[in-house]
Parts: structure tokens; C-alpha cells; sequence
């Protein structure tokens, strides 16, 4: 069962992280980015005007990883502000970039990042920066999205990996259909006690 970090750790991790890398932990966590599509990710491949991100290709120019993986991101306005602070600083091509502002390595991005993670309580010492992609999926499920629309979002090749990895964070049917009967059920006795009326038999 794969770790999910919580918002603060992962905030955390990002106020960790160099300045021009910060980006990296926004793209993992709230776009579901893999590692070589986080460090490939071009300004040309974000609309930042629409708030919609077009991974294209991976790091060195190798093709993406599943015909989904090209699948846009929707994403809110306020990170797509925030990705481009590094290309309007820099006139950098690239989102996530060096101290030079150039396009960064996976080796900088790798040893940048376990060294951000020693500095946050509570990760485990395998994390990874995929594994955020789990706390984006996990957002994905608290938000009461379906299988379907989750699986299209992270990019999976069908749904069904996506619930062999995340089926875990959906609620139980049975306590969802519960909760769905309790609350037209209160609805109901709360009209009722408003209006005086009997409660059915």
C-alpha cells in the first residue's frame, strides 16, 4: 500500500526544495507528473492562460510512457501562476530549472529531493518524488470523483490499475449507500419536525 503524504508534508517538501525546483513538487502533487515528465515539462506544453498542462515528452526527449500520458491536466489558475515564475524569471523553456536557470537534471532533481525529504517529519526514507502522484490521486478521491474520471486524470493506461493502486482510499459501498440513506432519512425527519407532521409508518 503506497504512502500518502499529507498537505503539510508536502508543503514542506516544497519550501525544501531550491528555488528553482519548487516546481517539481507542485507538478507531482497537484498534476500527477512523473519524475521525466516533471523535468521535460516545456512552457509550450502548459497553457497557462487556460490552466491546462500537455505533458508532450519525457526527460531527454523520450517518448511518454502510455498514449494516456499525453491526457491535458486541468489545473487552477493560482498553480498556473505559480509554474511560471521560473520561466518569466529565467526566460527559461523549461518549468523546473537549475541555478542557472537551465533546463535541470534528473540526478539534481533526485539528489535535491532526498535531501528536502530528510528535512520533513514523518516521511518514510523510500519516498519518492512518484509517490506523490499518490497524494494527488488521493485528492482526486476525497474529492468524490469516480474511478473513471480519477484513472483519466493520473493517466493510467485503464481503470483498473487505477483501483488495484487506489482502491483503498474509496470509501466502502456499503458505508456509502449508509450515508446516502441517512441523509434523505434526517432530511426527512427534520422537514417533519418542522411541519409537525407524523413521520410515515
Amino acid at each position: 500500500m503506497p504512502y500518502v503524504a499529507s498537505t503539510a508534508q508536502v508543503w514542506a517538501l516544497h519550501d525544501a526544495m531550491p528555488e528553482g525546483l519548487k516546481p517539481a513538487i507542485l507538478l507531482g502533487a497537484f498534476a500527477g507528473l512523473r519524475r521525466g515528465e516533471i523535468v521535460a515539462l516545456r512552457t509550450t506544453d502548459v497553457d497557462f492562460m487556460r490552466g491546462v498542462i500537455t505533458p508532450a515528452i519525457q526527460n531527454d526527449g523520450e517518448p511518454l510512457k502510455t498514449e494516456q500520458s499525453r491526457t491535458p491536466i486541468p489545473i487552477p489558475s493560482d498553480l498556473a501562476l505559480e509554474l511560471n515564475k521560473m520561466p518569466a524569471k529565467f526566460g527559461s523553456d523549461t518549468i523546473v530549472v537549475n541555478p542557472f536557470g537551465r533546463k535541470a537534471s534528473t540526478t539534481m532533481l533526485n539528489a535535491e529531493f532526498k535531501a528536502a525529504r530528510e528535512k520533513v517529519n514523518g516521511l518514510p526514507d523510500g519516498f519518492r518524488l512518484h509517490d506523490l502522484r499518490h497524494y494527488y490521486a488521493s485528492l482526486l478521491i476525497a474529492s468524490g470523483l469516480d474511478v473513471k474520471t480519477v484513472s483519466t486524470l493520473v493517466r493510467h493506461a485503464s481503470p483498473s490499475i487505477t483501483l488495484d493502486v487506489y482502491g483503498h482510499l474509496w470509501p466502502e459501498r456499503d458505508e456509502t449507500g449508509r450515508a446516502a440513506i441517512a441523509k434523505v432519512f434526517a432530511e426527512h425527519l427534520a422537514d417533519s419536525s418542522r411541519t409537525g407532521a407524523a413521520t410515515p409508518q
